[in-house]
């Protein structure tokens, strides 16, 4: 049996703006995806910048999520564009871009990420064919739009260059990093700046205006729901490693609770 085709879906529709709760994924282990991929996450986002997968670990789990029906995109780490269209290559139904500060890092990230002639992005989809679903030919036809490039908004200078990152042709979305983001706007003081929350109704605000979509991460389901308030459709909630923390104090403190 071959693998749902779980990307042609899933660029449109993240493209109409309904709320898409996601999660960033640290453990480099099939399994791991494969479990949650039974849960109601609707896709999972593999961390090569802050986690530990490496390139074998991303075909893998990229297929896992296939295999269950969910799209898997993936975290670059900084400064490494070339694993791009290599990412792509094994399946990935996007990639999230770190410390994208200006218009010309985000079209140096569009190159790797699309086809001529909006992009520069190399020919050798092998695995990505079989799970999209697609011919060769048909895969062509539709990648640019089946794959999505999100530019992370993590920096003063991103912020300040967010309407040109915006503009860049190719660019699908964008994507906060509020941690990185607090310790940008306050000079490395601290994780949780007031001037973050102004700042993502301003990301939101203006990914909306020019029909991109508005991604973020949210520590919380609480912090999620306000993202969402504010604009936010694409939302990665806390993490594999935060999920099995917290089911696991919730399950001894059910038994203690009823044990005494």
């Amino acid at each position: 049996m071959g693998f749902p085709a779980v990307l042609a879906d899933f660029a449109p529709t993240l493209r109409q703006g309904g709320l898409h709760l996601s999660t960033f994924c640290q453990f480099p282990d099939a399994n791991v995806i494969e479990a949650l991929a039974k849960t109601r996450l609707e896709s999972f986002v593999l961390d090569m910048q802050h986690g530990m997968f490496d390139e074998a670990s991303v075909l893998a789990c990229v297929a896992a999520g296939a295999l269950e029906g969910k799209p898997v995109l993936v975290r670059l780490p900084v400064d490494a564009g070339g694993l791009a269209s290599r990412v792509l290559d094994f399946g990935a139904a996007g990639v999230v871009c770190p410390m994208v500060n200006t218009a010309e890092d985000a079209r140096r990230l569009v190159s790797y990420l699309k086809f001529p002639p909006v992009g520069a992005r190399s020919w050798g989809p092998r695995r990505a064919i079989p799970i999209t679903g697609q011919t060769a030919p048909g895969y062509l036809a539709r990648a640019n739009n089946l794959t999505l490039a999100f530019a992370m908004i993590e920096t003063r200078q991103a912020l300040d260059n967010l309407d040109a990152i915006l503009a860049v042709p190719g660019i699908d979305g964008v994507f906060v990093g509020p941690s990185d983001l607090s310790v940008s706007l306050s000079g490395g003081a601290t994780l949780d700046s007031a001037d973050v929350a102004p700042a993502l109704d301003l990301v939101a605000a203006k990914a909306r205006a020019a029909g991109k979509i508005a991604g973020i991460f949210a520590i919380n389901p609480d912090y999620a729901a306000d993202c969402a308030a504010r604009g936010y459709s694409f939302i990665a909630l806390m993490q594999d490693a935060m999920f099995m923390a917290q089911a696991a104090d919730a399950s001894v403190a059910a038994v203690r609770g009823k044990t005494g």
